[in-house]
């Protein structure tokens, strides 16, 4: 399964939600390549940082500049790309070959706007794949602040979005997805109690439910 990271606005973490992903996909077992298209080459940068570190599992990022379809779809496990703004010819590739993509939101009134924008170029891309592609957005460093209203109103706003499916999974704003990536890790790796490891576990099940099924039969 071909998954695309992106968002058309920079800052909204999907950097460190590819990287937290791929490392948990590896975790379970999963074969999973990373693509790199983000010009600020976040994932590229934590994948070297992990082999110089000696972290396992190591992570296998392509960082091309122009990928094309074909390469995209030929790696039979699951793949992730982590596409910048910046990069539109590679986001078009991307778009065009994704089996879903995936849209983290920050919770803020001018995000869903982005969002709202980023979805008509996704259409306009995705027509090349004749499969279909599912669309879901969700919203990523969200308050931990239950009483702060903007995490609840931007949910309620992707919902009005077409097209799209809302993900519940709220993944927020938590100071330990930044100490790990310093470390080149994951929060589930460094503090697997915390409650942002908690979190992420719910979130990426939530994504591949598939591997929770396996694992409970074995």
């Amino acid at each position: 399964m071909i998954t695309v990271i992106a968002n058309l606005k920079g800052g909204s973490g999907k950097s460190t939600i590819a990287f937290n992903l791929a490392v948990w996909l590896a975790s379970h077992g999963e074969k999973v390549v990373g693509y790199d298209l983000d010009p600020q080459c976040t994932l590229s940068d934590l994948a070297e940082l992990r082999k110089e570190e000696e972290v396992k599992p190591e992570l296998h990022i392509h960082s091309v500049r122009a990928v094309l379809q074909e390469q995209l779809q030929a790696h039979p496990g699951e793949v992730l790309v982590d596409v910048g703004a910046a990069n539109m010819a590679a986001r078009k590739e991307a778009l065009g070959a994704a089996d879903r993509v995936l849209i983290p939101v920050p919770p803020s009134q001018a995000d869903v706007w982005a969002t709202q924008r980023f979805l008509h170029i996704i259409k306009r891309d995705i027509k090349a794949n004749p499969n279909g592609t599912e669309l879901l957005a969700f919203v990523n460093r969200a308050d931990t602040n239950e009483s702060i209203p903007e995490t609840g109103e931007t949910e309620e706003a992707l919902g009005m979005l077409p097209g799209i499916q809302v993900l519940p999974n709220r993944i927020k704003l938590r100071t330990g997805f930044r100490r790990s990536l310093s470390e080149g890790q994951t929060v589930f790796e460094m503090w697997p109690n915390r409650k942002a490891a908690k979190e992420f576990h719910v979130f990426a099940s939530a994504l591949y439910p598939e591997l929770n099924r396996i694992r409970a039969v074995n």
